[in-house]
């Protein structure tokens, strides 16, 4: 049975519905999708919070990877049968979805579905990141938020093939442990760790280039006093809240940034170019770890999993 996950509304993990879904033909320009994974991001979350609205039909989740079952008019390049993977494009908890066509980035057989459906989105992200935001290369030094988390895992992989040297931070021993198997050189552990100073103390007092801040609420604060002077502080998510307001005065020499993945994926030539980089990535390596791998219709526990910080590495949902 196919099925698709909808908003009835915005909340909890309860706004979820589980509906059967009959399979849609492709438009001009079009993919039929049949989803093998789908990624569960922070996003998805705050589409169903409503923090950022989701349109009609409410079908939260952006990225996933499934094999090309029917394609429309004026599709060159993919054909039916061919592996793909995708990030950008609401609308991913379904069996099967529609997918603008240049969306669909070739997925060597290698690479498992569930990996490359947690790992797309992210993938752009730590391109973003590291390339478009800050131009990351060998002697850089980062400070990772959530070093052990889908995103983080990911970022501190990129950063260390890049010869960069990453000081993570991470709520407990456990994940402190991932976090150095990703390759952080340092680890900084305890939410109500003194951040700064354990920065300032590793970094000879000089703090680090680049900071990036998934973290959000009153992190955003301590994560500015980590930057060096005309460092960077990216603001890229808010797993704790929203940001209290700040004074420009607050920053300093330093600069800030909120940068979006979404409108950096909108731009379909950035997002071919970026798509290939990310593929070649995953050929090294540079890959989220799959962390818990649940049903389609068990979204609601997902994001309950998500949200309470159950899990390390990402969670996929499986069609």
């Amino acid at each position: 049975m196919d099925i698709q996950v909808r908003l009835k509304g915005t909340g909890g993990p309860e706004v979820f519905e589980v509906l059967e879904a009959a399979p849609h033909a492709p438009g001009r320009g079009e993919i039929r999708v049949r989803q093998h994974a789908i990624g569960v991001n922070f996003i998805d979350v705050y589409h169903r919070s409503g923090l950022y609205p989701l349109p009609a039909p409410h079908i939260p989740g952006v990225e996933g990877a499934g094999i090309v079952e029917a394609t429309g008019a004026d599709v060159g390049g993919i054909r039916v049968g061919d592996r793909v993977v995708y990030a950008g494009a609401p609308g991913a908890y379904a069996s099967t979805r529609l997918l603008p066509a240049w969306r669909a980035v070739r997925l060597p057989d290698e690479i498992p579905f569930d990996v490359a459906a947690t790992s797309m989105l992210r993938g752009l992200t730590t391109h973003m990141l590291l390339s478009a935001s800050y131009p990351v290369r060998a002697g850089s030094v980062l400070l990772v938020h959530a070093a052990a988390g889908g995103l983080g895992s990911m970022l501190t992989r990129a950063a260390v093939d890049l010869g960069a040297t990453v000081i993570g931070t991470a709520g407990t021993q456990e994940k402190a442990a991932v976090a150095r198997a990703n390759g952080a050189a340092h680890v900084i552990v305890g939410r109500d760790a003194d951040i700064p100073g354990a920065v300032a103390e590793l970094t000879g007092g000089c703090g680090v280039d680049f900071v990036i801040d998934g973290i959000g609420g009153d992190m955003l604060a301590r994560s500015l006093g980590c930057a060096r002077p005309f460092g960077l502080v990216a603001s890229i998510g808010w797993v704790a809240g929203a940001v209290p307001p700040i004074r420009i005065d607050d920053l300093g020499m330093v600069a800030l940034s909120k940068p979006s993945v979404m409108a950096y994926a909108a731009d379909r030539e950035r997002y071919v170019r970026a798509g290939e980089a990310v593929i070649g990535a995953f050929g090294r390596g540079v890959v989220s770890s799959v962390g818990k791998t649940l049903g389609l219709a068990d979204a609601a526990r997902a994001h309950a999993d998500l949200e309470a910080g159950r899990v390390s590495g990402c969670i996929a949902l499986l069609p």
